[in-house]
């Protein structure tokens, strides 16, 4: 420890433990153990506690890489996921990533399971530390013309074929999509396997950047908030303006009431 706790008050103890290292708890948990003070030993429990959840965070992490491993065998894995099949606007997005065994990607998790700000960090992490990564999207207009299925089954295939690997094995969150001849899925895999979850990560921070660059050219949508989704907002912009370029006439049959006000979209 780089201090000496035999002079600090219980307000200093208190104060050091709130984010002291899982070493230094330990050391002073050991010291304090039987101190009288109620504020040091309030203290160490919440410490305590919190050693306690970074513990189960990092046991739940660890389990993300030993099933992906146990599940996709020796080899290259390629994990795979996708944002986007819901809202009424905007691409779908396809990831697929390659993890190295280690280090782990602290936070790692279901991008649904993250605040905006986490998974930007957990992005991050993911883009500096994978061995490869592929992103595809496919256009609203193309959604409209060949049906989700096949929009999604598209995507998946382009994504792998960026990240420039040959897998030995391709993990796909949800049901059977036929994307690659070595697929396996996962229900809830973006919760189970690292690389789904990478995958999870990347394609969502991938497309909410893109809704929200759109959002300045087609502010009265609300893009930067909704991210395509049918909001009330958005459900309302529609029936007074009409469909934008990245509006999926297919998707958006129920609610349309205005003209289609703009041209031919342009998604470069």
């Amino acid at each position: 420890m780089s201090f000496d706790s035999s002079r600090l008050t219980a307000k200093e103890i208190a104060a050091f433990l709130s984010d002291a290292s899982e070493s230094e708890v330990l050391a002073l948990a050991e010291r304090y153990a039987e101190d009288p003070r109620k504020q040091v030993q309030h203290a160490l429990a919440l410490a305590q506690k919190r050693l306690l959840r970074i513990r189960e965070e990092r046991k739940r992490v660890e389990s993300l890489y030993t099933l992906q491993r146990a599940l996709g065998g020796e080899g290259i894995i390629v994990g795979v996921d996708e944002v986007g099949r819901g809202p009424v606007a905007g691409p779908l997005t396809v990831c697929a990533v390659v993890l190295p065994d280690n280090p782990y990607i602290e936070g790692l998790n279901d991008s649904k399971q993250l605040s905006a700000a986490k998974r930007e960090l957990v992005a991050a992490q993911v883009a500096k530390v994978a061995l490869a990564i592929g992103i595809a999207s496919i256009e609203p207009a193309e959604i409209d013309e060949k049906g989700m299925t096949a929009s999604l089954r598209k995507a998946m295939r382009i994504a792998i074929d960026k990240t420039g690997v040959e897998p030995d094995c391709v993990l796909i969150d949800g049901n059977p999509v036929h994307a690659h001849p070595l697929e396996k899925t996962i229900i809830k895999g973006d919760a189970k396997i690292a690389s789904i979850a990478a995958a999870s990560v990347v394609a969502k921070v991938s497309r909410d950047a893109l809704m929200v660059a759109y959002d300045t050219r087609y502010p009265q949508y609300h893009f930067a908030e909704n991210k395509g989704y049918a909001s009330a907002d958005h459900i309302a912009a529609i029936a007074q303006y009409g469909l934008s370029p990245i509006h999926r006439v297919s998707f958006c049959g129920n609610f349309e009431k205005g003209p289609r006000l703009f041209e031919s979209p342009s998604y470069q």
